[in-house]
Formats: structure tokens, sequence, C-alpha cells
């Protein structure tokens, strides 16, 4: 796993498991490793055995769809807000997307079966998962009707909130030929738009770093798509315990 930074990490920054009742957590929380997760690493592959479900502390994963001609488009994001491995927990070991870390930071992992043994007693582990589940699932179809019918303008406001959600800061570590390959569109396209977001003054951008400099402005720009998604996952999770903390994040 690696050296631990002198950062100080804790299960319960992840709101999912935060959200869990005192005794769901301490039945689980010996069993959580903290692990290192770095930009690049494919946590699954496409169709590959999950052996682990992670739950991201400030490490943003980025789920993929793999055309056969090697392009890709990413069809949703998980942080701190959520887990990795949900297709585990709907009656199947494998997944047809990548899971690719986009941010590096650090997550909690526990293995598939261990997950699995708390998810069968079907209590409030098992609720709690299916409603993120259901969450992840909207994410993923707003995604899919945003890349068809909204500019990339739009298309990148919504993902920088949505990053920006995830991350104690408003700087982002992010080229622009990468924001292209999560989008799915040409590289002269996300510089056009990020280029009319700076001189918007919402903005700023250089050498592969992106800081928000008018969160409300680019709310204003983006398309309906990111409030229906934060809205979904709120409502979904309303009462458990995460949504204040995931609301305090959205600010």
């Amino acid at each position: 796993m690696g050296t631990i930074t002198s950062i100080s990490y804790a299960p319960k920054q992840n709101h999912l498991l935060a959200a869990l009742p005192g005794e769901v957590f301490e039945r689980i929380s010996p069993h959580l490793e903290l692990t290192k997760m770095p930009l690049g690493e494919v946590l699954y592959e496409s169709s590959g055995l999950l052996q682990h479900v992670y739950f991201p502390v400030d490490a943003i994963v980025s789920l993929h769809y793999v055309m056969e001609n090697g392009s890709s488009a990413e069809i949703a994001g998980v942080g701190n807000e959520g887990v990795l491995g949900v297709s585990l927990f709907m009656g199947g070991n494998t997944t047809p997307s990548l899971a690719t870390v986009q941010t590096s930071g650090y997550g909690y992992r526990i293995s598939a079966k261990l997950m699995m043994d708390e998810f069968n007693r079907a209590g409030p582990l098992m609720r709690l998962m299916l409603r993120y589940t259901q969450a992840l699932i909207t994410q993923m179809s707003q995604t899919a009707v945003c890349n068809r019918h909204h500019s990339v303008e739009q298309q990148l406001c919504r993902w920088l909130l949505l990053t920006l959600d995830r991350l104690p800061t408003s700087e982002l570590t992010m080229t622009q030929e990468l924001i292209a390959s999560m989008l799915g569109v040409r590289r002269e396209g996300i510089t056009e738009a990020a280029g009319k977001l700076q001189r918007e003054g919402l903005i700023s951008y250089r050498r592969g770093h992106i800081t928000v400099l008018d969160r409300v402005g680019l709310e204003r720009h983006a398309c309906e798509c990111y409030g229906v998604v934060r809205k979904e996952l709120h409502r979904l999770l309303d009462g458990t315990g995460e949504v204040s903390q995931y609301q305090i994040n959205c600010k």
C-alpha cells in the first residue's frame, strides 16, 4: 500500500461510511484498508472480476466506457460522496466500464466478500447502497443526455461543478486533453469553452491547473443536468446523515 502521507485520513470522510449506523460501521471498520489512489491507476478493468469495493476520501474515480476502436468517454464520476463497485450489489461480479483514478488521493477499500456479507444482512447498509446506486444511475443517464443535447461549454461547466463538489479546494489539476477525453469531445472544443469561461472571469487556467473564481457564475452557465444529479443524490440520501455533509461541499 505504500507509505501514508502526513495528512490525516478517516473512513468517515467518505460520506456513505459516515452515514452508516454505529453498529454497522463498527462491524466493517476493522476491515477497511486505507489505500493510495494515484492518478491514472486502473481500479477495475472492463469485464474484470471485482475484488474490492472502494470508498474514496479525497480521490476521484472516473468510470469510462471504452469502444472497440479504443475511444472512450466518462459515464460517471465517484468521489467522497459515494462508493466504487455497485455492480456487486446488483447481482454481478463484473462491470463493462473501466474505472480509472481521475484525481489522485486516498480512499478506503474492503474485500468484495466482506462487503457482500454485510449487504446480505438486508439492513441499513443494503438500503444505503441501493439508494446510492440509483443516484449513480441518474448521473449516468444525465451524462448521456447532456453529451447529446448540450454544448461543450455547458458540459464543461457541469463536469467542473461535479468535480468541485468532491474536493476541499477550488483548484483542479487537470489538462485540457484529459478533460476532452472525459467528455468524449475534441481538445479544440475544450480550449474554446475554457477560454470563454476564463474571459468571463469564471475560471483561471494555466499549465494544467484550473481554479474556479466564480462558482455561482459557473452554475448559471451550466445546463440543468448538474442540478438534476445533485438534487437526486440529496433526495435519495436525505435522512441518512450523509446529505448535510454533502450539501456543505456543494455550497
